[in-house]
């Protein structure tokens, strides 16, 4: 069995770039990378029309760390004769199925990934890991060994429990809305549950559509409002590798604590899509006319069931908890847009007792995204960092950077500069005493005009 230098588990955006920046890096690597589904597509069911990405084209698979990379969004734009195009088009925030065809480019020039393959173990043999896959399809089984694993197997759709035995029909997931949407235009009633960037992109959808159907829609949120992510130029200086490194070096504790309090830094909705759900709504309401639109925060769904005459519909159990008020709602369909969340793939049970975990049972990772293992090779983790390397985690702008480490540490050498970013912002208080000249201060220093 061919032994590769580093076989990658899932492809999406993060292992692609990872894919990419392998394929073109100065030097020889064997690289695989193994898929479950037939093909690449990103958030399928939620490349709405109108919905952009969140973060600048710039964010794309390779450019923060190779600009001159062949698989960068620019040169994919040159390919497809389009450079004036978006030229003229004058945005940053490029439009989400533009990018999900971006990356669809990339994958048909990358010989190293394989689809189909639905990684089932991972143990080893020896001094290297060997995966065991298996078509979704056909049940075919292959082995590959690797010297090394870069997990990238992504999140899954979270259902509360209490929803679970009401999903399937008209109760779903928004992440496959795109594939039911037929059913919300032709229902009576829709009700979106959820208040992040999901719920908004499937409301300012719904709404845009309403004036040609006759359906009632209704969105219910247990956050305090519909708010606007934080947006601003000086709060964006955080989605930078200065940021990650400050954070890994803090105290769990404090680690946990900061996370506590950062949701709107990247769990809100953005500015673009909150004008237009507004703008939407205002339209709707020149004149005389109301829209058939209600909206309701602070209000958590607790259970969802069928109603008690039968028929196609729900009633939502919902509880305002500022004014701990209950009641009932009625609607055909439901669509939940409640997140997403990470799991352990129980592809890594035969390994398990070899993974070291803190004292809440979170993967330990080393500062250059490695699981800390006494395992013969590395496993290196995509986007499973949250806990130790903050809320960068999840940033497509810092998916080339966290690559980049992986590919220099394969190489053992710099083949690309993952080296910190210029920006304007100090985040240690050593870098800014170096920077700017002040003096550290401990309790032995003499305080000026102290006589003791």
């Amino acid at each position: 069995m061919t032994v590769h230098d580093v076989v990658g588990i899932g492809v999406g955006p993060f292992n692609l770039g990872l894919a990419a920046l392998l394929d073109d890096a100065p030097a020889d690597f064997d690289a695989k990378f193994l898929e479950q589904q037939p093909e690449f597509n990103w958030h399928e069911g939620m490349l709405i029309e109108g919905a952009t990405l969140e973060v600048p084209f710039l964010a794309d698979l390779v450019t923060m760390v190779d600009p001159t990379n062949p698989y960068s969004y620019l040169n994919y734009l040159a390919a497809q004769n389009r450079l004036y195009e978006f030229y003229f088009y004058e945005e940053f925030f490029i439009p989400r199925r533009e990018y999900n065809d971006y990356c669809r480019w990339v994958v048909d020039q990358l010989p190293s990934l394989t689809f189909d393959s639905r990684v089932t173990d991972i143990r080893t043999e020896d001094d290297h890991f060997v995966v065991e896959t298996v078509d979704p399809g056909t049940g075919q089984r292959e082995s590959y060994a690797a010297e090394h694993v870069v997990m990238g197997s992504g999140t899954q759709r979270y259902v509360p429990e209490q929803f679970e035995d009401s999903l399937g029909g008209d109760v779903f997931h928004s992440a496959s809305y795109l594939h039911n949407r037929e059913d919300c235009l032709d229902a009576d009633s829709v009700t979106v549950v959820g208040s992040g960037q999901s719920a908004a992109e499937v409301f300012r959808d719904l709404v845009e559509r309403q004036e040609d159907h006759t359906f009632s829609l209704d969105w219910i949120t247990r956050s305090r409002g519909f708010f606007q992510m934080a947006d601003a130029k000086l709060g964006h200086m955080i989605y930078t590798p200065d940021y990650t490194e400050y954070f890994y070096d803090l105290d769990q504790g404090t680690k946990d604590e900061l996370l506590a309090g950062q949701d709107l830094l990247y769990k809100g909705i953005d500015k673009h899509t909150s004008a237009k759900v507004y703008d939407a709504l205002y339209e709707r309401s020149i004149g005389d006319d109301e829209p058939d639109v209600g909206l309701l925060a602070a209000t958590e769904v607790t259970d969802i069931g069928r109603t008690d005459r039968g028929g196609d519909r729900y009633q939502l159990i919902c509880e305002q908890w500022q004014q701990d008020e209950r009641f009932l709602h009625e609607s055909e369909v439901v669509v939940l847009a409640t997140g997403y969340s990470r799991v352990d793939p129980p592809f890594l049970t035969p390994i398990e007792d070899r993974i070291r975990r803190d004292d809440d049972d979170r993967l330990r990772i080393t500062e250059d995204f490695r699981l800390e293992t006494a395992l013969p090779g590395e496993i290196f983790v995509q986007n499973a960092e949250l806990h130790t390397h903050g809320l960068n985690a999840p940033d497509l702008g810092l998916g080339p950077y966290r690559n980049a480490n992986i590919v220099n540490w394969l190489a053992d050498e710099q083949l690309y500069d993952a080296s910190r970013a210029d920006t304007f912002q100090s985040f240690s208080v050593e870098e800014f005493v170096a920077e700017r000249g002040a003096e550290p201060l401990s309790e032995s220093t003499p305080w000026p005009g102290d006589d003791d």
